[in-house]
């Protein structure tokens, strides 16, 4: 018979969308992950506009991940432009983007995902059980917030940000005061890691193709070449400038958000595929910590994500540690980046994946044309081949309720932390079953 599941309210995953099942005769036809966020006009309203307002602008795309949208946004321009910023100003980024990885990456894996493997309905729920995690997840989330407000001029939309660098540049002794708040931070993020490696974990697998930036000495945050982890192929790389030719989005019926495809397939991008493409090249003490959390090589079970998004946050206090102790400040707080005709091309790691900008400008510098591409568009095929792989897998051999369905695909999504850029969080699951199902 026909059955229909509303369930108001999904706590803990930033964005408002409903999730559509279809099962017949016990086998999951369709699995539809609808995204209600209205259309934000941000490509539209972009155009018209000098080039050096586009990282003041994108930045109120996402309140929890604007630095990403800054980065990639000053990289295309400065790329259109022909300026190249390097030295001091680029390890200033770098760590101005580690400490938004820290913000991010920690309320995510405290707040929104460690519930479902405590059997909490909430964070608050999760603080009265175990208090003493959610603080000290709390206390890495501050940390993380310090190097925002340091280096952006506020934790939220940073406002020191610009196209060539920034207005203004830290003096070394308020870096050497911002390192000794790290240095705690970083011995509460390896024990966040211990912990969340101890949770129970089920077995799944991801067969979306996975996709990250990559460099060739570091792990990828604020740069790089994109790079393709296929399922069961070898890697591929090709030119950011090519990005378009290869990701391509379009419109599905069901959802207002654009769903992306790499080459006609599925992939995802965030944790999962950065620790896959470049996880060797973390540094010894942080691959050593992840082994002892039981990852070693690629790891494609999406219930994991939130132990890669811990070796994550580790590595990001150990590199912002390590620029601080490298840090010279530059003779100027930015390079000059004068307009000029061109089409530029960027692209960082937000938290949740790869993050892509590009604008061309006319001869005045104004932007005629803007193109964003955001993980979540990128990552919702993926999630949606994981939910349909997952609930087949609970189908199989028993009955399932609705409420058991409704949980079970919660937590599926929560696995890849997607943001739909909306402060109101709703599912409501409808489930369709033949007379067989």
């Amino acid at each position: 018979m026909n059955r229909v599941l509303r369930v108001g309210a999904l706590a803990r995953v930033e964005g408002e969308g409903a999730l559509h099942l279809t099962i017949d005769d016990g086998t999951v036809t369709a699995a539809r992950l609808r995204i209600f966020e209205p259309p934000r006009f941000f490509e539209a309203f972009l155009r018209g506009r000098r080039h050096t307002e586009p990282p003041d602008l994108t930045s109120r795309v996402c309140g929890i991940c604007p630095v990403a949208y800054q980065m990639s946004a000053c990289r295309a321009v400065e790329d259109a432009c022909g300026v190249t910023v390097d030295g001091q100003l680029a390890a200033l980024r770098r760590l101005l983007y580690c400490g938004e990885w820290i913000e991010s990456q920690t309320l995510h894996i405290h707040l929104l995902h460690a519930p479902d493997f405590l059997g909490q309905d909430s964070a608050i729920q999760l603080a009265r059980e175990h208090r003493a995690a959610v603080e000290r997840g709390l206390r890495i989330k501050q940390a993380g917030n310090a190097i925002v407000e340091l280096l952006g001029g506020r934790s939220i939309h940073p406002v020191n940000i610009r196209v060539g660098g920034f207005h203004r540049v830290p003096g070394r002794a308020e870096l050497r005061a911002l390192a000794e708040r790290l240095r705690p931070a970083r011995d509460d993020a390896l024990a966040a890691l211990r912990w969340v490696a101890g949770f129970d974990f089920p077995e799944a697998e991801c067969q979306a193709d996975l996709f990250a930036l990559a460099e060739p000495d570091c792990y990828a945050i604020d740069g790089g070449t994109p790079t393709v982890l296929p399922y069961g192929q070898e890697r591929r790389a090709f030119p950011l400038r090519d990005f378009t030719a290869h990701v391509v989005e379009e419109q599905v019926p069901y959802s207002h958000a654009l769903h992306a495809r790499l080459d006609g397939r599925r992939h995802l991008c965030g944790s999962l595929a950065r620790y896959a493409i470049s996880g060797h090249l973390l540094p010894a003490p942080v691959r050593q910590a992840a082994r002892e959390a039981g990852l070693d090589g690629e790891c494609r079970n999406p219930y994991r994500s939130i132990v890669i998004r811990a070796v994550e946050v580790l590595y990001a206090l150990e590199e912002a540690l390590r620029l601080i102790d490298d840090y010279d400040p530059p003779p100027r707080p930015a390079v000059d980046v004068p307009p000029r005709a061109g089409t530029g091309h960027g692209a960082t790691e937000a938290p949740r994946g790869m993050l892509y900008h590009r604008y061309a400008l006319d001869a005045d510098g104004i932007v005629t044309d803007a193109r964003l591409i955001p993980p979540t568009s990128q990552n919702q095929g993926a999630i949606e081949d994981d939910l349909r792989r997952i609930v087949q897998h609970r189908l199989t051999g028993s009955e399932a309720t609705d409420t058991e369905l409704t949980r079970l695909a919660e937590r599926a999504i929560r696995n890849h932390d997607p943001c739909i850029s909306c402060s109101a969080h709703f599912l409501d699951l409808t489930v369709e079953r033949g007379p067989g199902g």
